[in-house]
């Protein structure tokens, strides 16, 4: 039996990558394929493999019904319905179903998914009928794998990456992929360079590079470091793969606000900018280097090296909570 109706939808709130998004919670705290390290929701509560019912459908189509027509009544815009629950989106056994229903609302689909279960057909299929896909895709190497997604113990890593392979031929949406780099696990070049190898093959709308922004569900835990992140930048960028980071940011990501330490912070939050496009910018903004040089010195900037050029890139803020 579906257990008993929770708030489900949730929002709409800003996403970089989704413009407004109203998140849709079809899965139960915490229930997930993987115990991933760096969770922000925390360990694994029931690391679970098997596809099931957990809410009714009705009632979740009717929950974000509601949250639409609130939204909409106030003005607010909404540019993605996003299943982004507590758990493995993928597991819902309904969520094919779901999705096809919520598309007469007018509005375009997403789903965050580990694509763990993107081995099954069915799960391919259900996931066909959205319109934005993002996949997890954190390492290629089984021992690193075993490490930092923690997955249910008969998985094989080789399995869910041919039906990424698989899906991604298929999938004529948006597809997009995730990789999360944590220092000293996944952050060395061999690992991110088999990575990127991976991803170019997939030929993804886009591809982020993440890092842990808020506490992790290990304290041990800790993003990679600014010259690791940029490495990775550049690795992917020579694949011709298109690429930005997550970093989690808050600030006015792609605006030029007339401000420009606000500016630079914003683009280099996004992606690096090698020395003369800093340069080029700084002519255009009718500044001077000197602008940089309060940015590094009050550590918000961070400038490090790649093949004998120069980057610059947002400073990695900690992850550690505050005592």
């Amino acid at each position: 039996m579906p257990e008993k109706i929770k708030q489900i939808a949730f929002g709409p709130v800003p996403s970089r990558r989704l413009g407004q998004s109203l998140g849709i919670n079809n899965i139960p705290p915490k229930i997930c394929t993987y115990s991933c390290v760096y969770c922000q929701l925390g360990r694994t509560l029931k690391i679970k493999t098997e596809r099931k019912e957990f809410y009714d459908t009705e009632e979740i189509v009717k929950d974000v019904e509601k949250k639409v027509e609130k939204a909409r009544e106030k003005g607010e815009i909404i540019d993605y319905l996003t299943f982004v629950p507590d758990g493995e989106p993928t597991l819902d056994i309904n969520i094919g179903k779901e999705i096809k229903l919520l598309k007469s609302l007018g509005i375009k689909i997403a789903v965050i998914t580990n694509a763990s279960l993107l081995t099954k057909k069915d799960v391919r299929k259900d996931l066909y009928k959205a319109n934005w896909i993002s996949v997890k895709i954190d390492a290629i190497s089984y021992e690193i794998w075993r490490r930092i997604n923690r997955p249910y113990k008969s998985f094989k890593l080789y399995k869910i990456l041919n039906g990424i392979s698989e899906f991604s031929k298929r999938f004529n949406g948006y597809l997009t992929t995730e990789s999360m780099l944590i220092h000293n696990l996944n952050d060395s070049e061999e690992e991110i360079e088999k990575i990127a190898d991976f991803i170019h093959k997939l030929t993804p709308k886009k591809s982020y590079l993440a890092i842990p922004t808020r506490p992790p569900a290990e304290k041990w835990v800790e993003p990679t470091v600014e010259e690791n992140l940029n490495k990775a930048y550049q690795i992917f960028k020579e694949r011709n793969i298109p690429v930005e980071y997550l970093v989690g940011y808050e600030g006015n990501a792609f605006a030029f606000t007339g401000n420009v330490e606000e500016d630079l912070l914003s683009i280099t939050a996004v992606h690096p900018m090698r020395s003369d496009g800093v340069e080029e910018y700084l002519r255009k903004a009718a500044s001077n280097w000197k602008v940089v040089e309060k940015l590094v010195e009050k550590n918000k900037l961070k400038e490090v090296k790649y093949k004998d050029k120069t980057f610059y890139l947002r400073k990695i803020q900690t992850t550690s909570p505050s005592p």
